[in-house]
């Protein structure tokens, strides 16, 4: 498949541990383990700009190689197998650890774009083994400032926001991903939408589309972790909060960053269609949106 217009395209749709999950021994991991599906990877996105035949990935992911195999294959014509820069949100594990791959021990890349905030930065370059990276010119470290627009072309523009998270070697922000036509926002991770300085609803009729942070369908899941220590806003706490949107807002609603515990992960299960006769979407892999 071959993209013919500026598009994102889901790579990932999975938290940082991804699934099957490390050691899991429940009901939702138990037969990927012999039968993986590589519709299980972490979460990323990627953005084709179609005119310039250039690709951009969003987060470095362990599943990287598939995810910039796909990415280029459906975006460049010939352009070669590595995209043409990088952008994080944070630094945690599933967010930036692929950038190893493009070390010497595997790729060993030529000064690929990496886009990081300014402590983002710091901590690639203050640390092994990421700061090895940048001294043997592996990856171009540049700084994003918070609501400052990068511009990758004449039509296709990229902002970070700050969002409140996790954040013990970094910031962590989502992404404003403006092409031609239509816009998109990414955000992967976020403690909850009550305490974001923003108002999600505002910010989700402003944009096309908004790949949002559904990490959890309901605490129901979380069993024996203590809730306080991994707040994300639930799924059917996002059906609250919005369910004042029109119909055609909440069909700009991809829910995205599934942990393996969470059930809308199999379509046919009862979560996963609530989800869909509520108006909103589930994230693919390869799902394409035009931009």
């Amino acid at each position: 498949m071959t993209v013919e217009n500026t598009s994102i395209i889901v790579l990932g749709t999975l938290q940082d541990a991804g699934s099957p999950h490390i050691a899991c021994t429940r009901e939702c991991c138990a037969d990927l383990f012999e039968n993986p599906t590589i519709q299980r990877q972490v979460v990323s996105l990627g953005l084709i700009d179609a005119e310039h035949n250039k690709t951009y990935l969003f987060e470095a992911t362990p599943d990287i190689a598939r995810q910039m195999k796909l990415l280029t294959s459906t975006g460049n014509k010939g352009a070669g197998e590595l995209v043409d820069g990088i952008f994080l949100t944070h630094a945690h594990i599933g967010h930036y650890t692929g950038l190893m791959y493009l070390g010497k021990e595997a790729m060993n890349a030529q000064n690929t774009s990496v886009y990081a905030m300014p402590r983002m930065k710091g901590f690639l370059m203050g640390n092994g083994p990421w700061d090895q990276l940048v001294s043997l010119n592996n990856i171009r470290l540049y700084a994003l400032q918070n609501e400052a627009p990068v511009k990758l072309s004449a039509h296709i523009e990229v902002t970070p926001f700050l969002v409140p998270h996790r954040n013990e070697y970094s910031e962590t922000v989502g992404f404003q991903i403006k092409g031609p036509t239509k816009t998109a926002l990414f955000i992967p991770d976020i403690n909850k939408w009550d305490i974001w300085d923003k108002d999600i609803v505002e910010e989700i009729k402003k944009v096309d589309y908004a790949f949002l942070d559904a990490t959890f369908y309901s605490g129901k899941e979380i069993g024996h972790r203590e809730i306080s220590q991994i707040p994300h806003p639930f799924i059917i706490e996002s059906f609250e909060t919005f369910k004042g949107l029109s119909a055609t807002d909440k069909n700009k609603v991809v829910f995205i960053h599934f942990n393996h515990t969470n059930p809308v992960l199999n379509p046919e299960s009862e979560e996963a269609q609530m989800v869909v006769e509520k108006g909103f979407r589930i994230a693919k892999i390869g799902d394409v949106f035009a931009l």
